[in-house]
């Protein structure tokens, strides 16, 4: 797992956290049961307060993307298939507009557009 904390951003630190940790679990990542570092042990990577790495696992928690195992630690939630690609599926559809507006932009027509992502699926597949 990595974490990168920016100074610059105006996001506060725990939820910079939260939004990385969240997107590694959310692409497959830190797969489902994979450990997490203790929060004193994050805390002491990142150079931060246990009461921000505390914060960032409880939102995570929270979301149901984490679980806490009293005395073996805390884990990528395993019961959250369904949530995990409901906001997949919320990624992709994001790309897709955004590529809608791009092919809009450029004139493409629904046909152009359907054969490009035609080729394309049968290239990847």
């Amino acid at each position: 797992m990595r974490v990168l904390i920016s100074d610059s951003s105006p996001d506060p630190i725990y939820q910079q956290i939260v939004r990385q940790i969240k997107g590694q679990i959310i692409s497959g990542e830190l797969p489902e049961g994979a450990p997490l570092p203790s929060i004193r042990k994050l805390a002491h990577e990142l150079q931060i307060s246990v009461i921000t790495t505390k914060r960032a696992y409880e939102e995570l928690d929270k979301e149901g993307l984490i679980d806490t195992v009293g005395g073996k630690g805390t884990f990528v939630a395993s019961e959250n298939q369904e949530f995990l690609r409901e906001k997949r599926m919320k990624q992709v559809e994001g790309k897709l507009a955004e590529a809608l507006l791009d092919a809009r932009t450029l004139g493409l027509d629904y046909e152009d557009l359907t054969e490009m992502v035609r080729l394309l699926w049968e290239e990847e597949g």
